[in-house]
């Protein structure tokens, strides 16, 4: 199987290009590639749904900032509570990739098959909104993943009309404005001749019919207020702002159209033991001065629980310990990380006067003499050994 190429590369634009430029450089691609100026050709085919596939993750602002972040691999796993995505340009048909870019084209060209220009087009599909909720993680639900069911407030479809807005089946009429296509064909004189061109029906907003006889519980809308529980796999190795996207599970469109998403965005708890840095555990460990000096076994947390490590003696403050693969994975499996344990060694406030009297003899010790002179030469000889160098 060929590997993705890079969706900038797809389109021509560089990292930080802006939205009107991605779409004009979209539009470009599209009718360069368009199936009706190259009849037969597969590979020109490929490169137009190639072109859609990279326009659809660039124009949405989440999918982007997934994809910049994490690649192709961000894209995958669409469905319940996985990274919503684009699906593949293989996941998608010609029509579908009309239906949902058709504005981008305008008028230059009608629609996909047998080089028509100006003929019909689908009707249009209502879309119900999406929907943001956050969600809060510990530290260990992140580290593991988690399955999280969730009551959402949102529109959910007519249960007596069954979303469509209409008291029964034979309660439709056809557009008259538009005879059922959903679109309009608007003619104008201009100094470059006459101009054709397309837009959606103003009187059935696109959708090809009229609703006679409205429900009369929903007044024809098709939709009234609801809760919905909805259960989301979140994977493990999640991050604070990471979005991950339930595609269908937002709020239901007027006269039965296609439900929005459910985008749910991570908030991390904060954790009473860590500080998170990437994939790492950062972990602030005091120990006593007779530890640091003699050495011994102290606990300190994990993810799992508590695990003892030893203190080598002469153990000084800002020493950084390492417990290998006991971090949080990373969400694209790309291994796991470490828990870091930076030492502190804890002085005592106040003393006793026989704590004090043991210092103090301590202190006249040859081994508990400042060394100032020492660590000066110690400079002194790294210096040289690296000009040497």
């Amino acid at each position: 199987m060929a590997e993705k190429r890079d969706y900038y590369e797809v389109l021509g634009v560089e990292r930080n290009a802006d939205a009107d430029t991605i779409k004009k450089a979209y539009r470009k691609a599209a009718i360069k590639y368009h199936p009706d100026k190259n009849p037969g050709d597969k590979e020109a085919e490929e490169k137009f749904k190639e072109a859609a596939e990279a326009y659809d993750v660039l124009s949405n602002d989440d999918k982007r900032a997934r994809y910049d972040r994490f690649g192709h691999a961000g894209m995958n796993g669409a469905g319940s509570g996985g990274f919503g995505g684009f699906g593949g340009a293989g996941g998608f048909t010609m029509e579908d990739i009309f239906e949902q870019f058709g504005d981008i084209f305008g008028g230059a060209f009608g629609g996909f098959g047998g080089g028509r220009t100006g003929g019909a087009r689908r009707q249009r599909v209502n879309r119900g909104s999406d929907i943001r909720v956050t969600v809060k993680l510990s530290m260990k639900e992140i580290a593991e993943g988690v399955t999280k069911k969730l009551k959402i407030n949102k529109t959910v479809a007519c249960d007596k009309c069954g979303g469509t807005g209409a008291k029964d089946k034979s309660a439709f009429v056809t557009c008259p404005e538009c005879n059922g296509s959903g679109y309009v064909i608007t003619v104008q004189n201009s100094f470059f001749g006459r101009m054709q061109t397309q837009s959606v029906c103003p009187k059935c907003q696109g959708e090809g019919r009229i609703v006679k006889e409205r429900c009369d519980k929903c007044g024809g809308e098709g939709t009234e207020r609801g809760q919905e529980v909805v259960e989301v796999k979140i994977p493990a190795g999640v991050e604070e702002g990471m979005a991950l996207r339930v595609e269908g599970r937002g709020n239901a469109a007027r006269h039965g159209g296609v439900n929005g998403d459910l985008i749910v965005v991570i908030e991390e708890e904060r954790d009473s033991n860590f500080r998170r840095d990437g994939g790492d555990l950062v972990y602030n460990l005091n120990i006593t001065v007779t530890t640091a000096i003699l050495g011994g076994e102290v606990e300190v947390p994990t993810i799992d629980g508590r695990v003892r490590i030893k203190i080598a003696p002469g153990t000084h403050a800002g020493k950084v310990l390492r417990l290998r693969g006991k971090g949080l994975p990373s969400v694209n499996g790309y291994g796991t990380g470490d828990i870091v344990i930076i030492v502190d060694v804890t002085i005592p406030d106040e003393l006793t006067k026989e704590e004090r009297k043991l210092v103090e003899q301590l202190a006249e010790q040859p081994h508990f003499k400042r060394a100032e002179n020492v660590e000066n030469q110690n400079i002194l000889e790294r210096m040289k050994s690296f000009f040497r160098g």
